[in-house]
C-alpha cells in the first residue's frame, strides 16, 4: 500500500503449469525446473523435444519474461542414463552447474535448444522474454564460463538474441560474493530452500530438523541482505524458493527490498491481495531489529505481532 512494484510470477515444472500459471496471474514465470524433461527416462532428450517444450511455455506467457534453470541434477536428483560421480555427501558433491563440464553434450545440447525456442519466439522489443538462471553458482568464475559457452553456441547456430543471464543465490559464497557476481549477473534469484540448509548446516528433509531449518533465522536473513545490498543498483533480484509463498517471510522479503516472488501458480492471487495491504516501507524500518533477534523462532514471533497490529492478514 507504499506504491512499491513487486512481481509475482510462478514456478512450473512443465510447459502445461506455465499455462496454469498465465491463467493464475502471474507476471511470468520466476522459476522454470528443467529437470522435468530429463527425469525418469532411459535416454537424455534430444535438442528438438527440448526446444518445443521451452517454447511452448514461452508462448503461454505471450511474452512476459520465463526463467529457465537450467539443469540442476546431482543430491536427490539423478538420472539414469547419466553415471554421477559417486560422493559421500550428494548435496555438498558435483551438482548443478558443477557438473556442466563433466557433461558437455548433455549442457551444449539444452543450450542450443533453448536458444533456439527463444530466438524464434515474439517479443515487443529486441529482447527476448526467456531469461537462463544457473543453479549452484559458487563465484563469477563460473558465471564467466557459461556466458562464454553460451555466446559459442549462439554463434555457431547464427542466434542473435541472446536471453539473460542470471545466478541463483542459494549457496553463503555466492551471497557474500553478491557484489563481484551482480557486476555480470543479469539478475538474481534466491533460492531460500538451499540457502537455509547450508547457512545453517541442517538437511531440510530431516523431519526432526524441519522446525529449526527456518528461512527466517537471522544468520539466513543476513545472507539474503548480503545479497541484495552487492545487487543495489546493478541487478534486480527475485525468490524463487519456498519462502516466496510464506506469508510472513514474503512480506519480511519485500520490505528487505526483492524485486520479484515467485511460487506456486495457485498462491498467487493470495499473495497479491496480502501483499498490497502491506506497508513495506514502515516494515523495512524494522529490519534491523528483527535481524538482531535470536533465532528464526524469535523473528516469526516479533514479525507476526507487527503484521497483526498494523491489521495486515495473512491469506488463508
Amino acid at each position: 500500500r507504499d506504491g512499491r512494484q513487486v512481481q509475482i510470477a510462478a514456478n512450473v515444472g512443465s510447459a502445461a503449469e506455465a499455462q496454469a500459471a498465465a491463467r493464475a496471474g502471474a507476471d511470468g514465470v520466476g522459476l522454470l525446473r528443467s529437470e522435468f524433461l530429463f527425469l525418469g527416462r532411459a535416454t537424455a532428450p534430444t535438442r528438438e523435444a527440448q526446444r518445443q517444450e521451452y517454447a511452448a511455455a514461452l508462448a503461454a506467457l505471450d511474452g512476459k519474461p520465463v526463467i529457465v534453470r537450467l539443469l540442476d541434477i546431482g543430491a536427490d536428483k539423478q538420472l539414469d542414463y547419466l553415471t554421477l560421480p559417486a560422493a559421500p555427501n550428494p548435496a555438498l558433491g558435483e551438482r548443478g552447474i558443477r557438473l556442466w563440464q563433466a557433461f558437455p553434450e548433455l549442457f551444449e545440447t539444452q543450450l542450443d535448444a533453448l536458444l533456439l525456442a527463444g530466438n524464434e519466439t515474439p517479443a515487443a522489443g529486441a529482447a527476448t522474454p526467456l531469461h537462463l538462471m544457473l543453479p549452484m553458482v559458487s563465484d563469477v568464475g563460473e558465471l564467466r564460463w557459461v556466458r562464454q559457452r553460451l555466446a559459442a553456441r549462439a554463434a555457431a547456430l547464427g542466434v542473435d538474441r541472446l536471453p539473460a543471464l542470471g545466478v541463483m543465490i542459494e549457496v553463503p559464497s555466492a551471497a557474500l560474493c553478491a557484489a563481484s557476481l551482480a557486476r555480470e549477473a543479469d539478475f538474481f534469484s534466491l533460492g531460500t530452500n538451499d540457502l537455509t540448509q547450508y547457512a545453517l548446516a541442517m538437511d531440510r528433509e530431516v523431519a526432526a530438523l524441519a522446525a529449526h531449518c527456518d528461512v527466517l533465522h537471522p544468520g539466513v536473513l543476513r545472507l539474503i541482505q548480503a545479497t541484495l545490498e552487492g545487487a543495489r543498483g546493478r541487478c534486480p533480484v527475485g525468490v524463487c524458493g519456498a519462502a516466496a509463498g510464506d506469508p510472513l517471510a514474503a512480506a519480511l522479503l519485500v520490505a528487505m527490498g526483492v524485486d520479484e516472488l515467485s511460487l506456486e501458480a495457485a498462491g498467487i492471487a493470495g499473495l497479491k491481495a496480502w501483499l498490497r495491504e502491506l506497508d513495506a516501507a514502515a516494515l523495512a524500518a524494522r529490519v534491523p531489529e528483527l535481524l538482531a533477534l535470536d533465532d528464526g523462532a524469535a523473528v516469526r514471533a516479533a514479525l507476526a505481532a507487527w503484521l497483526d497490529a498494523s491489521a495486515t492478514d495473512a491469506p488463508a
